[in-house]
Parts: structure tokens; C-alpha cells; sequence
């Protein structure tokens, strides 16, 4: 997809994220509309994987390592064919595969399952190392919350990752900034994100997380980048695409009732 589709394909992506939402009248809307530029452009322009053959062993991976933004994994690997997207109105409804965290075992396209925040990282992590280890060309990607930053094991995931000098290896941070308990810097202030990984070796990137020439041209430097894992701290807004829920913290784990889903769908906009 070139950009102009890739924009359109986020637009998508969100509508859809409101849309299984409100069905569902649970789930978390803002840190996966806050990720959809992310995660649209590397299904849709980064990736090597194969809806018809989801296990392909030269497959790239991804990790979700914050789970909760299961919905914008799903409408991703939906609208590429992993999975019939009527599906995605089946979310976290009983007996569907689409739960509220993402479950490897069920859902065709899901590298690990998350949840538990922290653990992502890790498990990315060790699939850059097999890599590594099986001299194979995949690449490994992983996206973190700011707010998942608080977790200790992420540091250590950090620490070895830069140790065995895992190059295959990129994370997007999805600094919005919010978390449910609100800013993340009151909660538990994991700044500057930037210095940190820095401290930890690896190479990293500052970039506007829905400027998707960004997200592209960062990628490119994260697959030049040789020695070192590579962290894209994306900038992002919590709710992005609709007003009433950018920049609320309120809006972390609070799915939107039918007329606030007509009214976001409207703001997004895009064609129906």
C-alpha cells in the first residue's frame, strides 16, 4: 500500500475498533485507537506474513505486548484476511476467538498472548535470540504502552535484548501518555523513555506515532541499524480520531454506548 492507502486503511481500523466496542460494550478503546496508525502500517506495508499460511516459518512476528489493544490487532489481521471479518463483531462474547486479550492458540495471525504487561517484550525478545540462533532473516517486532514501561521485566527484556545485540529486533512504544489510573507520569513516571532504552544500548528513535511517512521512514532506519535493537517512541494521542476521547484517561478501558459510536464513527469518517 502506498501512504494514501495506508491512511485510509487506519481509518478503517478504527472504525472498526469503535464498532467491535460498542458490540462487545466492553474493552479498551483508547490505547488502541492511539495505535492504529502503528499497527496499520505494519500489517499493511512492513510485514512479510501470509494470511493463507499463518505459521510460515520466515514469517515476521509481532507482539502485542499491551494486550488490552487487542481490538486494533484483531481489525488489523481481519481486514488482512487472517480471519472472515463479520468475526470481529463477536468480541469478547462468549464461545468467540475473539477475546479481550489475544490467545495464540485461537486466533489465526497471533505470534504469543498477552496480557499480562510486561511479558510481551520478553517473549519478542526471545523469538529475535531463536532467530538469531536459526540464522533466519525475520524480523521481530513488539508494541508497548508507556504506561507497561512501569513493569520491571521490560527493562530486563531491554537489557538482554541490547546484550545479544538483536538488530532483528524493533519496539514501538505507544507513548499517549494516559493510563486508567491518568498520567502516566503522576503513576509511576517511566521518563525520559528515549534515554532510557538509550541507557540500556539500544538505538532510538523519537517520532509523531500517527505521521505514518514517519512510522515508514523509522522502520527503514530500524532495518539499517545493525548491532542494536531499535525503540520508535511514537508520540501518540490516547483516542485519536475522536474528540471525546483524545486525551482522557477515562476513555482507557470505558467501550463508547451507540451514540457515542455513531458520533465517533462520524468524526473518523472515511467512506462506509
Amino acid at each position: 500500500m502506498n501512504v494514501k492507502e495506508l491512511k485510509d486503511m487506519a481509518v478503517v481500523v478504527r472504525k472498526d475498533i469503535i464498532t467491535m466496542l460498542t458490540e462487545s460494550a466492553s474493552g479498551h478503546p483508547g490505547g488502541s485507537l492511539s495505535a492504529a496508525d502503528i499497527v496499520t502500517t505494519l500489517y499493511f506495508k512492513e510485514m512479510n506474513v501470509n494470511p493463507n499460511d499463518p505459521k510460515m516459518e520466515d514469517r515476521d512476528r509481532f507482539v502485542l505486548s499491551k494486550g488490552h489493544a487487542a481490538p486494533v490487532l484483531y481489525s488489523a489481521l481481519a481486514r488482512k484476511g487472517f480471519f472472515d471479518i463479520k468475526e470481529l463483531h463477536t468480541l469478547r462474547k462468549i464461545g468467540s476467538k475473539l477475546q479481550g486479550h489475544p490467545n495464540m492458540n485461537d486466533v489465526p495471525g497471533i505470534d504469543m498472548s498477552t496480557g499480562s504487561l510486561g511479558q510481551g517484550i520478553s517473549a519478542a525478545t526471545g523469538m529475535a535470540i531463536a532467530g538469531k540462533l536459526d540464522k533466519k532473516d525475520y524480523r521481530v517486532f513488539a508494541l508497548l504502552g508507556d504506561g507497561e514501561l512501569e513493569e520491571g521485566q521490560v527493562w530486563e527484556a531491554a537489557m538482554s535484548a541490547a546484550h545479544y545485540k538483536l538488530d532483528n529486533l524493533t519496539a514501538f512504544i505507544d507513548s499517549n501518555g494516559l493510563q486508567i489510573d491518568g498520567k502516566v507520569e503522576d503513576v509511576m513516571n517511566p521518563g525520559p523513555i528515549d534515554k532510557k532504552f538509550e541507557a540500556f544500548g539500544w538505538n532510538v528513535l523519537n517520532i509523531d506515532g500517527h505521521n505514518i511517512e514517519a512510522i515508514i521512514e523509522a522502520i527503514d532506519v530500524a532495518r539499517s541499524t545493525k548491532d542494536k535493537p531499535t525503540a520508535i517512541v511514537c508520540h501518540t494521542i490516547k483516542g485519536k480520531g475522536v474528540s471525546f476521547m483524545e486525551n482522557e484517561a477515562s476513555w482507557h478501558g470505558t467501550a463508547p454506548s451507540k451514540e457515542q459510536c455513531e458520533k465517533a464513527i462520524s468524526e473518523i469518517g472515511g467512506e462506509n
